[in-house]
C-alpha cells in the first residue's frame, strides 16, 4: 500500500514538474500579441484592420469546405462495399467520383486554382 501511495505521489510531482517547465517555456512575449490578434487570417496584422478580403482568399476557403465535405461522404461509400449490390455501388460511387472532377474541372478552367496571387 506504500509503494502504491509513493508510486502516485511521484507521479503527481513528475506531471507536476512537466506542467510547470511548459508554462514557464510557452509564456507569451509583448512580441507575440500581435501574432494573436483575430487578424490572422490571411492578413497583415500591422496594418490597417478596415482593408477589405481578396475574393481569392474566399475561393480557397470555398474549395476547402468541398473537398473537406466530400471527405465524408466518401468514406462511408467504401464501408458500404460489403453490404451493398456491387453493381449499384459501382455506378453511385463513379457517379459521385465524376461530379467532383468535373467540380475540379470546372474550378481549374476558371482559374480558382491559380495559386499566384
Amino acid at each position: 500500500m506504500l509503494m502504491l501511495m509513493l508510486m502516485i505521489l511521484l507521479i503527481l510531482i513528475i506531471s507536476k514538474v512537466v506542467m510547470s517547465i511548459s508554462l514557464i517555456i510557452s509564456k507569451k512575449t509583448l512580441i507575440d500579441r500581435e501574432k494573436i490578434s483575430p487578424f490572422e487570417c490571411g492578413f497583415d496584422p500591422m496594418n490597417f484592420s478596415r482593408i477589405p478580403f481578396s475574393i481569392r482568399f474566399f475561393l480557397i476557403t470555398i474549395i476547402f469546405l468541398i473537398f473537406d465535405v466530400e471527405i465524408t461522404l466518401i468514406l462511408p461509400i467504401i464501408l458500404m462495399i460489403k453490404q451493398a449490390n456491387l453493381l449499384n455501388w459501382t455506378v453511385s460511387s463513379i457517379l459521385f467520383l465524376l461530379i467532383l472532377l468535373i467540380g475540379l474541372f470546372h474550378e481549374w478552367n476558371q482559374g480558382a486554382l491559380n495559386w499566384n496571387f
